[in-house]
């Protein structure tokens, strides 16, 4: 496939890899971009993995409230400088990372977080759909895959297509970032609160109890 020199140069600016070796990693891929930057650092050509042994100490911790104060929103973003962390970039992925969780209500920042109950009950359930196509044993498992690589990009916020840009994901805006700046940028910890969530349940079991109660004083 072609790859034009804008997807080359915003390979190259996140990663730090030279031109050609981010033109050959997006070739390789189909022009996937997280894929190339996997790419690239499997092979130890992105600069971004020398980053990774860097503290990202600083960065900033904001709030976002959304619709009258129905949805809240709280995360914490790091970076190594406090240079970085006041710069105007680094306080619009702050603000883009508030609005995503807002909107897309992901459960785990990433796929590490995702308890391993919750993980292994998920690939039981697309076992079990797989399995009632009756294909072979080696396309059931790549249906299986491709199923959870799915749920993935619902509950894991890194994962996530941006919801100003499906083209990317957080992991993408964080990755662009890093590049610009030089330095290791990461998404701690966020928190999600929806005005009355779980309280629903609570009502109807009281309403199940109040209509029980009634049927038996009419007895």
């Amino acid at each position: 496939m072609e790859i034009n020199a804008k997807e080359v140069k915003t390979l190259r600016d996140a990663t730090g890899a030279g031109m050609m070796d981010c033109k050959k990693a997006l070739k390789e891929v189909g022009g996937d971009y997280d894929k190339a930057v996997t790419w690239l650092r499997e092979r130890g050509i992105a600069k971004a993995a020398k980053r990774a042994g860097r503290v990202a100490a600083e960065g900033a911790v904001t709030s976002y409230i959304h619709m009258g104060g129905k949805i809240g929103v709280l995360v914490e973003v790091n970076c190594e400088t406090d240079f970085v962390a006041r710069g105007e970039d680094f306080q619009q992925l702050v603000k883009d990372v508030c609005l995503q969780i807002c909107s897309a209500s992901p459960r785990w920042v990433s796929r590490d977080e995702v308890p391993q109950a919750v993980l292994d009950a998920e690939i039981k359930v697309y076992a079990a759909q797989v399995a009632e196509t009756g294909k072979p044993a080696q396309v059931c498992q790549k249906i299986a895959e491709g199923k959870l690589a799915k749920w993935y990009t619902e509950v894991c916020l890194l994962d996530q297509p941006f919801v100003k840009d499906d083209k990317k994901t957080i992991q993408t805006l964080i990755n662009d970032l890093g590049g610009k700046c030089g330095e290791k940028i990461t998404l701690r910890r966020f928190a999600r609160f929806q005005l009355g969530e779980g309280i629903e349940k609570k009502e109807s079991n009281f309403a199940e109890e109040v209509a029980a109660e009634l049927a038996k004083a009419a007895q």
